[in-house]
């Protein structure tokens, strides 16, 4: 897995590049960040004793409870029956914590006809690979399918459930607004992740993109309006020197009038991005794409290519979004100087700049 180390970035220039250089917090925040999940509090998820009702008619998940799978591709969650009860209905469901009151149904089947719901119901179908099969099958999954399932046998006297969870790989980015630091409510963080190419990413996710190197000094949104940011080394700028390697928690916030930033989450893409150089302005930027039969990247899919396809490229580019940006996944001297590997920012330049090429996407 290629860690994603020092994509911190401030205002501060040498040469021309971002400097990785942690943002100042005010003494506010400081002071708050004692209240951060800890690695040993951030895994309270994984260790909550839970007392298992003995399955009668389900099977527990036989292998795995978590499938993973990438975005676009086919996936099945297991859900066997030991045996049938006369009479019975299998309902599979998406569970969303932040829809509460709202079932959100994917599926039901009564054994011979099955009944697809919402969003995810066009692409859901039962596996049925024999008599005692009531596994859900789904097609080109999306970002938003990530989450925890529960398969539901209902015969009216001993009803019963089995849980799974899907994970899609990708990764986690911070993203901030063209205006500057915290800038986003939790609408607006949202809107700026679905433009480029990814969701706001969910607590679990910035938790692993943690483990695996994600070292960020601002504060972001969370899918579930919690606000977040992840650090691996503890320094006076970033909430403390004295406090552990962590995810520092700002925990709910007004969704409306609070701003931060945003945590984004994308996975691998169709297509691929490429790049073009030239000194361009961003309207020839966005103009030579057009030419290749592509548009400008997205902030997520460069991230994308970065992260799945190693695309290493020590040239900044023009992005959807109006920022420049390039991906190293072998760090070098003359590369922006960083020890580890990352997407490397020039923040968001003067559009009628002649300085940089192009990242496509096609």
């Amino acid at each position: 897995m290629i860690y994603i180390g020092n994509i911190n970035y401030s205002r501060k220039r040498e040469g021309g590049l971002v400097c990785p250089v942690s943002i100042m917090h005010s003494v506010a925040v400081i002071v708050f960040a004692a209240t951060y999940f800890t690695w040993t509090s951030a895994v309270f998820h994984t260790q909550r004793q839970v007392v298992h009702k003995k399955l009668r008619y389900l099977l527990e998940p036989p292998v795995y409870a978590e499938v993973t799978a990438r975005r676009g591709a086919n996936v099945t969650l297991p859900c066997l029956l030991q045996t049938k009860p006369p009479r019975y209905k299998v309902k599979w469901t998406k569970l969303e914590p932040l829809r509460r009151g709202v079932e959100n149904i994917v599926l039901i089947t009564n054994g011979q006809a099955q009944k697809g719901y919402g969003l995810l119901g066009p692409r859901a179908s039962l596996r049925r690979a024999h008599p005692l099969d009531a596994s859900l099958r789904i097609n080109n999954l999306e970002l938003g399918d990530d989450g925890r399932y529960r398969c539901e046998l209902i015969n009216g006297i001993d009803d019963e459930s089995v849980f799974l969870t899907l994970r899609i790989e990708g990764v986690v980015f911070p993203y901030q607004s063209t205006n500057g630091r915290y800038k986003f409510n939790l609408q607006e963080a949202s809107e700026a992740c679905h433009g480029q190419d990814a969701t706001l990413a969910t607590y679990k996710q910035l938790y692993r993109a943690w483990t695996e190197g994600l070292d960020w000094c601002n504060a972001g949104w969370l899918n579930d309006g919690t606000v977040h940011y992840p650090i691996l080394k503890p320094r006076a700028q970033c909430g403390g020197e004295k406090f552990r390697p962590g995810i520092r928690s700002y925990g709910p916030k007004d969704k409306i009038r609070d701003y931060f930033d945003a945590f984004c989450f994308t996975s691998i893409t169709a297509g691929y991005v490429f790049f073009i150089g030239g000194h361009l302005t961003f309207a020839e930027a966005l103009e030579v794409c057009r030419e290749k039969g592509a548009e400008l990247a997205r902030v997520g899919q460069l991230y994308s290519a970065w992260h799945f396809r190693g695309l290493d490229r020590c040239d900044g580019g023009w992005l959807y979004d109006g920022s420049v940006r390039f991906p190293i996944t072998t760090p070098r001297e003359r590369c922006g100087g960083l020890s580890d590997p990352g997407v490397r920012t020039f923040g968001f330049p003067n559009k009628t700049q002649r300085l940089y090429g192009a990242y496509c996407y096609r």
